[in-house]
């Protein structure tokens, strides 16, 4: 991540901050509500306009999967710090039912699911941790579920 990009994402109040108004969450509607102090959650809304709605007047899928792609990884990079190489590997997306007004995706990086990933990448092994995020509607029905696989390994130490 090169100096500037870093600096913009100094906080997670900077993070928000930059989120909500990166060109592919602007578009499609989506909000980055809330993200902890310590990178350990994250909140993201979408609200429902004409711009992100499909032909049947549900939420568009792909604007569903906007909403939850990069924030295990960036939440992921912050928990882990520098030391680490973070990567999304897949994801998978089930529509459970149709999406209409306001719906909302929660994230959450526990201690031990760090210390997991730390210990299984200790020696230098790729680790492919697994989350699933779902995307509730504001009853808190689920009208999606998102399967993300991550690609987490420790960088080798520097020598010279």
């Amino acid at each position: 991540m090169n100096s500037t990009v870093r600096r913009w994402f100094a906080s997670a109040g900077a993070m928000r901050r930059v989120m909500s108004t990166f060109a592919p969450y602007l578009g499609a509607g989506i909000k980055v509500t809330q993200i902890a102090d310590d990178f350990s959650s994250a909140t993201v809304e979408m609200r429902q306009h004409w711009y992100n709605t499909n032909y049947v007047g549900t939420h568009f899928g792909g604007s569903l999967y906007s909403m939850v792609d990069p924030m295990y990884m960036l939440l992921l990079m912050r928990r882990l710090g520098k030391d680490y190489i973070v990567w999304d590997k897949a994801a998978s997306i089930d529509f459970v039912r149709p999406g209409k007004g306001r719906v909302t995706a929660r994230f959450e990086l526990t201690a031990d699911q760090l210390d997991e990933i730390r210990q299984a990448t200790a020696g230098g092994d790729k680790y492919l941790p697994e989350w699933t995020v779902d995307i509730v509607d504001e009853s808190g029905t689920v009208v999606a579920r998102v399967n993300k696989i991550l690609y987490v390994r420790k960088k080798p130490p520097v020598t010279g």
